[in-house]
């Protein structure tokens, strides 16, 4: 049985935020809560798990791994993007072991069971015995391969994995109706506008810088010389997200004064607004008048994540050869940027050795975005409810 994390640490998260500790360290270090987060926290919430422009186009295949399970992000021949455990019916052998063009069936490498990008079960060879291909027994409709409840919005393909949550645009009310000016999906922009970090950390502790504003004048100095903290408010929306905006944006230009296109219908508001939110569990998001990003944060280990980061644009000229110069010096731009908060993600993650240390305190003007994350992190141990 999954050992379960202290409820009375827990439960010390859950007060006022002038009085509440953080976590405590075992969220970060031990590999008991790790394993319990897989089922507590991601399993039972829409997770973010890859981008919809990682498969290549229609009749792929792409095989993945979250939390310990194996997954297929399949597109049917019209495009359809569907979400699988990636393995066959019969034995439970790995259907697929590298990205893939499939033309026609998905085969399995073991006994040659085949299903389509729809996961229904096609052929099953010699399955009543040589040369019959046919058995009673063998209900091809009924083993098909088991789908994953998924959905898409802004570009990243989330799942449901134990079918539980409430549906997505439920689930998410709140946020789709915030950004509801950004109506139109994003438009990814390839190789030059995207990139991984792969940071000696907990994924929550990325989750926590990201959240707020408070060290962006000792962090990132060159942001800081122009969108000051006084420039930044609190953005909370209770067991949903949390994060921070800033209402000081500054366009990139290039040397001949060209901006990236808006999107279309933006209130005015936007004009020198952007918003970041932590959108949970494990989805970071930041969106501007004239392009988006997207974090997926992936748990390697207790002290182990991986950042993929992809950028996107709103209008289709943008991705084209005469803005390639200006979305590569955008990119080089974001990493340094999230580069600069892997010394102090990683100087965290070494800080929660120290047994002493009993979760930390928070400011309450400052850390409420952070202390509400906790707040739902330590939630998801201390309830099943759903509300």
């Amino acid at each position: 049985m999954t050992q379960q994390p202290d409820v009375d640490a827990l439960g010390d998260v859950m007060t006022g935020i002038a009085h509440a500790k953080g976590l405590p360290n075992a969220a970060y270090t031990s590999a008991a809560h790790f394993e319990a987060e897989a089922q507590q926290v991601f399993a039972r919430n829409w997770t973010a798990i890859a981008f919809a422009h990682d498969l290549a186009g229609p009749s792929h295949a792409l095989p993945l791994e979250f939390m310990g399970q194996p997954l297929l992000l399949a597109s049917d021949q019209t495009g359809e993007i569907r979400v699988f455990q990636n393995v066959c019916r019969h034995r439970g052998m790995i259907l697929v072991d590298a990205p893939k063009h499939v033309p026609g069936a998905l085969r399995c490498p073991y006994h040659s069971w085949c299903y389509d990008l729809t996961g229904k079960l096609r052929a099953t060879p010699h399955v009543g015995g040589p040369g019959h291909n046919c058995h009673e027994a063998i209900d091809h409709n009924a083993l098909g391969l088991i789908e994953i409840r998924s959905h898409i919005w802004r570009g990243v393909v989330f799942i449901n994995l134990d079918g539980t949550a409430e549906p997505f645009e439920a689930a998410n009310e709140t946020l789709l109706d915030r950004w509801s000016d950004f109506h139109a999906p994003p438009l990814p922009a390839g190789d030059d506008a995207q990139f991984e970090l792969d940071i000696a950390t907990n994924w929550k502790l990325a989750v926590e810088n990201y959240c707020e504003s408070y060290h962006l004048p000792w962090v990132h100095p060159a942001l800081n010389s122009y969108s000051r903290l006084e420039d930044h408010y609190n953005i909370e929306a209770d067991g949903e997200f949390s994060g921070q905006g800033t209402l000081v944006y500054r366009q990139l230009k290039d040397d001949a004064g060209r901006t990236f296109a808006d999107a279309d219908g933006l209130h005015d508001t936007w004009d020198e607004a952007a918003e970041y939110i932590a959108v949970y569990p494990n989805l970071l998001l930041g969106v501007h008048r004239d392009h988006s990003f997207a974090i997926i944060l992936q748990p390697r280990a207790p002290n182990r994540t991986t950042e993929r980061v992809a950028i996107f644009y709103h209008q289709p000229e943008m991705l084209g050869a005469d803005f390639a110069d200006m979305r590569r010096e955008n990119t080089a731009l974001w990493k340094t940027v999230f580069e600069e908060d892997i010394s102090v993600v990683e100087g965290m993650q070494r800080g929660r050795s120290a047994s002493h240390f009993d979760g930390g305190r928070f400011s309450p003007v400052m850390d409420a975005p952070t202390h509400m994350f906790h707040r739902w992190v330590a939630s998801q141990f201390l309830t099943d409810e759903r509300d």
